[in-house]
């Protein structure tokens, strides 16, 4: 039986994919596997529990969903990598700062591979290249189980995070992979993420699937 199942989703909408974490997380017992969940989203800004109505300045016709993760608004759209982290913390014996430290090192590790020079900041989860933001963390942790995770700019339309303060931060600047490496795609990263993401949290027992 694998320890970790990592699952290539494609595009997928965000409140069904998020019923479905929910519903995952409060199902699961310790003997079922842990799982990675690699995918886009059409065009949503999400609102985190820490979120305030004044960081989403002209959402003009993009939804906003009000959900349970960590932290304040962001953006979802195509050309943005999401990987969804279902982890039992408590069988790993792992911190929901240690989880975070496992994630931002392995979009370091990532991005040093296309030439890029990537750093986590103390006082903001996320990634960040120059001052500019160019990957996102939200998680929730319910009964020793995460879910949610983060969200890489890798090839996007990045106006609509012109429409809001990212994360809470006025003026925030943001940037994607594309910036300094064009030909990133989201399916060229996604597989390479996972990787990382699989040798940070240490499973050995490790199955690929496309699809559910």
């Amino acid at each position: 039986m694998p320890q970790l199942i990592v699952r290539s989703l494609g595009v997928q909408p965000y409140l069904e994919t998020w019923e479905a974490m929910k519903s995952f997380t409060a199902g699961r017992d310790a003997a079922v596997a842990d799982e990675l969940w690699c995918l886009e989203h059409p065009r949503v800004y999400t609102q985190g529990q820490a979120g305030k109505a004044e960081h989403i300045l002209a959402p003009g016709d993009i939804p906003v969903i009000q959900v349970d993760r960590g932290g304040q608004v962001t953006y979802h759209g195509p050309g943005q990598l999401v990987i969804y982290l279902l982890i039992d913390l408590t069988r790993l014996k792992f911190g929901v700062r240690t989880l975070v430290d496992v994630i931002e090192q392995a979009i370091v590790r990532l991005l040093a591979e296309q030439g890029i020079t990537a750093a986590p900041r103390p006082d903001a989860p996320g990634v960040y290249v120059n001052g500019a933001k160019i990957a996102s963390l939200g998680l929730r942790v319910r009964r020793g189980c995460s879910f949610h995770g983060l969200a890489l700019n890798v090839a996007m339309d990045m106006e609509p995070f012109r429409r809001i303060n990212p994360c809470g931060f006025a003026g925030m600047p943001m940037c994607q992979v594309s910036d300094f490496s064009p030909a990133a795609t989201v399916t060229g990263l996604s597989a390479r993420l996972a990787e990382e993401l699989v040798a940070g949290l240490g499973h050995e027992q490790v199955e690929y699937r496309s699809g559910w």
